[in-house]
Order: C-alpha cells, then structure tokens, then sequence
C-alpha cells in the first residue's frame, strides 16, 4: 500500500483518539496505549497491503493479534490491543467508514485477572484509629483515610480535593476524576465528622502566612498542598503503629477495601461503578471475584467442613 493509504489511515486512528478523549473521557496513559496499538496495527494493515478501512477484514484483525503472540507479548496486552482495535474499528462502523464489523467473533486472548489486595474491616478500621485526633496532623490523616476508605477516591483525587469539592449539608464531594469527568460521591457520617474536624481544628493550624495552601482540602506540614507521596509515607507510618504489614498497605487497597466491602454490603454493583468513577462496569466487576474469594476463606477457617483437618489423608 501507498504512503497515501496508511496516511489516511493514521488519519483516522488520530479522529478516534481526539473522539475518545472528548466523548468517553479516556485518561492520557490510555489514549497513550491506545495509539501505540493502534499505531501497530495500522503497521500490520500496510503490510498487508490494506487501503481503507472499509478493506478491514477478520482475518486481518485475527491475523494481527497472533503477530503479537509470536512477538511475545502476554495475553494481557494482545487482550488491550484487541480492544483498542475493537473500538476504533466500530467508532468507523458507526461514522460509515467502515463496513461489517471485522471483530466480529474474534474472542479476547484469555488470561488470569489479577485479584485486588484488600483489607478486612477491622484492619482498616485499626488503620483509621492508628491516627491521633488530638494533633493537627492526626486530624488531617484520619481525615484522609476516613474520605479514602469511605468514598472510594483515587490518591490523585484525594489530594487533589479543593474546598469547594466539599458539601458538608449534603454529604457529597464532587470529585474530578479521569479524563476530567466530573462525579458526586457520598460520604458516610464518620467520613464527613473527621473531614469537617480537620477543617475546623486542623487545617487552620496548618496554614502558613504565605504559603501554597490555597484551595486545597488537606495540607502538609509547610502548609502546601498534600502529594500522594506524602500521604504515602503517612499512610506506611499508621501501618506499622496499626501492626499491619506496611507492604499490605497503600491508597489503592483502601479504594479496593471500599469496593469489596460494599459489595459484601449488599450494594448495587453499578452503584459502585459510579462511586469508583469506572468508565467500564467490567473493571468493577472484579470485585465481585475479590468478594468470592473472601468468602471462600471466610467457610475455609470457620466451618468445620472448611479445611481437612492437618494430618488427615
């Protein structure tokens, strides 16, 4: 194929990714993912002397994901590429710049989900109590793991709250999340109580005659903004003093422990999709496997029938 043709198809992968930005709000390190996939694709087609992308056949796309296998990439990203693929050729479809779809039938390369690490309720209640509510500090960082296990944040838009984020008579936070998109989270009673503390009797403490706090919800000690590694190193420290291994530890597995624990609540899966501000329900959906999973170990140690008894054949 000619200059001509692959120009006009990297002309159309450029379209899908200004397209994807704008309508579904996709994060930069995925828009970047997805050009570099779809970079390698629009490669595969040239070669193959495809000019169009009304020219995309199954067997193009099919043949393309096991070129990846053979370059030795994991099931993972052949699973990403494929996606990326899947989605730019049904955006053409449904401009008319593509014919019938050629993904049709072509199935995901399988591979193992890797399960979230989570804590148990107690753990992170013992991790909420592990910060002293008697100093600033400890107001600020019960405040932040309170907001962070109870709404579901991201460390990004934990720190990156501003204080008009905060509706106290309502008990919401409107967070921006990835991409820019914009969503309400509740926030439980002890959430809301430790983050109204902190700004009463903490926050003020805090701020320096010319410092950077400026609309920021939590502050440092030089009264500037928090930073996740900050809030990092604080959230290690609180391990050790709640006797949880620190590795076990970080931002995430509290967001995860939100999730996990809500579902084992009884609550809505796609209500936990808003809350988390998934894009996809089936990246929420992986807690419902974290949930299985924990309830499996739950009959293991507790029922009588759980686990053979030790020495028994």
């Amino acid at each position: 194929m000619g200059a001509e043709g692959g120009g006009r198809l990297a002309v159309a992968v450029e379209g899908f990714l200004a397209a994807a930005a704008v309508e579904r709000g996709l994060a930069p390190r995925t828009l970047e993912a997805y050009a570099r996939d779809l970079g390698r694709f629009v490669s595969h087609l040239e070669r193959r002397g495809v000019a169009s992308l009304a020219d995309v056949r199954r067997e193009h796309v099919t043949g393309f994901v096991a070129s990846l296998e053979r370059q030795g990439l994991s099931a993972r990203s052949r699973a990403r590429a494929l996606v990326a693929v899947r989605r730019w050729l049904r955006h053409a479809g449904a401009a008319g710049a593509a014919g019938e779809d050629p993904c049709g039938g072509v199935v995901l390369p399988r591979f193992d989900r890797r399960l979230p690490r989570v804590l148990r309720p107690d753990e992170s209640a013992a991790l909420i109590d592990a910060a002293d509510p008697r100093t600033p500090l400890g107001l600020r960082d019960r405040a932040m793991l309170e907001v962070l296990y109870g709404s579901g944040l991201r460390v990004s838009e934990l720190v990156g709250l501003p204080l008009s984020a905060v509706d106290a008579r309502a008990g919401l936070l409107r967070v921006r999340g990835k991409g820019g998109r914009e969503r309400l989270v509740p926030l439980g009673a002890p959430g809301l109580a430790a983050l109204l503390a902190w700004l009463s009797d903490g926050r003020p403490q805090l701020v320096r005659p010319g410092s950077r706090a400026g609309e920021a919800v939590f502050l440092s000690t030089r009264g500037a903004p928090m930073t996740r590694q900050n809030f990092f190193v604080r959230l290690r420290e609180l391990a050790r003093r709640a006797e949880i291994d620190p590795a076990r530890v970080s931002p995430h597995v509290l967001r995860h422990a939100f999730a996990t624990d809500l579902l084992e609540g009884g609550a809505d899966l796609r209500a936990v999709q808003a809350m988390l501000g998934h894009a996809d329900l089936s990246t929420t959906q992986i807690y419902t496997h974290v949930s299985g999973a924990r309830l499996r170990e739950t009959v293991e140690r507790r029922h009588p029938r759980g686990r053979p008894a030790s020495g028994s054949r």
